[in-house]
């Protein structure tokens, strides 16, 4: 695989994704725009230099799995690699606690806070999963705030994106009120 940044734009049943991919994995997860133009637009403005490209077997297979999930097909993405070199070390064990969350399942960033010794940090975690440069592969939907709130998802198409993520991974129960009944 090459040093440069490359991305791929594909279908999912929630719209068109994008991923990036370097040298040492994924580099971004894009989840659906409104468009493919403006999905391939925000890559280019997130990654500059990042050239579109076939994408090669393993990440051909990570798009796979991606599209399997939304799917609502039980699959866990956890094999996909992703490349944080650039990701802040606080961030990195916020990420490896959140990535072990199965599918279906939901911790709070309190939850996380405890897990990483320190109570205290759960802003310090909500902020890092607003930061998350890969969501879905790294499912920082399936972290909520206290109480089994939403709290915020920074992905794009915000907390509604987040409710029916939730929904189709069976985290969310059909009858949960809408999108002004959940904050």
């Amino acid at each position: 695989m090459t040093t440069s940044i490359h991305f791929a734009l594909f279908e999912t049943e929630i719209g068109a994704c994008a991923l990036a991919w370097g040298g040492k994995g994924l580099v971004s997860v894009q989840l659906p725009s409104a468009d493919g133009h403006a999905l391939r637009a925000r890559m280019k403005r997130l990654l500059p230099g990042a050239v579109e490209a076939e994408p090669p077997p393993e990440v051909t297979k990570a798009i796979a799995g991606i599209q399997a999930l939304l799917a609502g097909e039980p699959v866990d993405l956890r094999w996909i690699e992703l490349d944080t070199d650039h990701v802040p070390d606080f961030n990195r064990q916020v990420y490896a606690i959140a990535r072990a969350i199965p599918r279906g399942s939901t911790m709070t960033y309190g939850e996380i806070a405890k897990k990483l010794g320190d109570p205290l940090l759960a802003q310090a975690v909500g902020k890092a999963m607003g930061q998350n440069p890969h969501p879905i592969v790294m499912p920082c939907h399936r972290v909520l705030a206290a109480g089994g709130k939403s709290g915020g998802f920074s992905a794009y198409g915000g907390v509604e994106t987040k409710r029916r993520l939730l929904k189709i991974e069976g985290a969310l129960p059909d009858d949960q009120p809408s999108l002004f009944g959940w904050a």
